[in-house]
């Protein structure tokens, strides 16, 4: 294994050298993998990664249902998105299992799952011992910080999971807080070994000694995340161990402003936000300006918009579905729509799908390279 990061390491630096040369703007030249004449590929912002216009979610897959993926390798797919909390680290080992002999064949995403939480958890050690009436300052100067960026404004919020607007209430405590309380908690070296067990331990259950890509934090719900120095420098240090090569971030709330921020710090590489027929008019701007940075963006709950697996979030409200069937005209599924419209944005690297079974892969897969003319909504 080290001899392996030995040589990736060498490999990343002359790649990057060879880059630099060739590109007056440093991005990378181009990089492949499974490349198939039946699907389309984009670039992932300055990473240089060629990636499918339709990469793989972790959710549905588990160690019993994840052999239908031998044909999304088949037809081309070769991004392979995984996190620890999905199905309690089961889904990284399913993907160690497909990939078993041939890692080189796609691109590896995981992430720090629960990093935000660590945050959220240091702020409120500190919040609940101070006095009730600095307590009560802090909560309403949270909900003015909340409502004055129109997080939870219909429209811009929805909910694609149970529970997901639960740590938003913790995450603008702690934005209250920053201002007084950072030098207490932002260079806690809680955040580095978090980060660090996170990522040993998804090494382990995949059985890869790098990833591609480390999306941290995972479910960013404000921009004040992306700025805790550990990420960087843990990051960091991970990439030259030869253990990381690029890092990223996810955002299901507020994904416009996250985007945002991420594209002016600049070393975010890429990002996975939540972006769809519903939401679209909120993000397009915060899209077109991270890719105008240099910073390739994944789409996710795209189809979500349309279809749930959540039976507490069903039936999905009919006038979504009759939306997207006025927008993309046809005969095809909601979600199938769903995608096509999205992978219409130039700016999009790519759409994150759901493939629950063979069904799946040959429905949603389908939908890269099509060109479709739009209709009003």
């Amino acid at each position: 294994m080290r001899n392996r990061r030995a040589f990736l390491g060498a490999g990343m630096g002359l790649a990057a050298g060879m880059a630099a040369g060739a590109q007056a703007n440093g991005a990378r030249t181009p990089e492949w993998r499974n490349r198939q004449a039946g699907m389309s590929y984009r670039r992932l912002g300055r990473t240089g990664m060629m990636v499918s216009e339709v990469v793989s979610g972790g959710d549905p897959i588990t160690l019993s249902n994840y052999e239908h993926l031998k044909l999304a390798l088949e037809k081309g797919l070769n991004y392979l998105d995984m996190a620890p909390a999905y199905n309690k680290g089961q889904t990284e080992e399913a993907y160690g299992r497909l990939i078993a002999g041939q890692r080189e064949k796609v691109f590896l995403a995981t992430k720090v799952s629960g990093f935000s939480g660590v945050r959220n958890a240091l702020y409120k050690e500190i919040f609940d011992a101070l006095p009730g009436a600095k307590q009560e300052a802090i909560r309403k100067r949270a909900l003015e910080m909340r409502d004055q960026r129109g997080v939870l404004k219909p429209g811009y919020f929805f909910t694609y999971y149970p529970g997901q607007a639960n740590p938003i209430e913790l995450t603008y405590i702690a934005n209250a807080m920053r201002p007084e309380y950072a030098h207490k908690v932002e260079g806690s070296a809680r955040f580095r070994d978090f980060i660090l067990t996170s990522v040993e331990g998804s090494l382990q259950r995949v059985g890869t000694d790098y990833f591609d890509i480390l999306m941290c934090p995972h479910g960013t719900n404000s921009p004040e995340e992306l700025e805790i120095p550990e990420i960087l420098r843990t990051f960091e240090k991970l990439k030259q161990d030869g253990k990381v090569r690029f890092l990223g971030f996810t955002s299901h709330a507020d994904s416009g402003g996250v985007l945002a921020r991420a594209a002016q710090l600049e070393h975010y590489d890429c990002a996975m936000v939540a972006y769809n027929v519903l939401n679209a008019g909120y993000l397009e701007r915060s899209i077109r300006e991270a890719r105008a940075r240099g910073m390739g963006v994944i789409a996710m709950k795209v189809a979500m918009s349309v279809a749930t697996h959540h039976k507490s979030l069903q039936p999905v409200p009919r006038w979504r579905i009759e939306k997207i069937h006025r927008i993309v005209p046809g005969e095809e599924k909601a979600p199938v729509k769903a995608y096509l419209w999205a992978l219409q944005n130039p700016d999009l690297t790519a759409v994150i799908s759901n493939l629950w079974d063979l069904a799946h892969v040959e429905d949603n897969l389908g939908v890269a390279g099509r060109t479709v003319e739009l209709q009003p909504a």
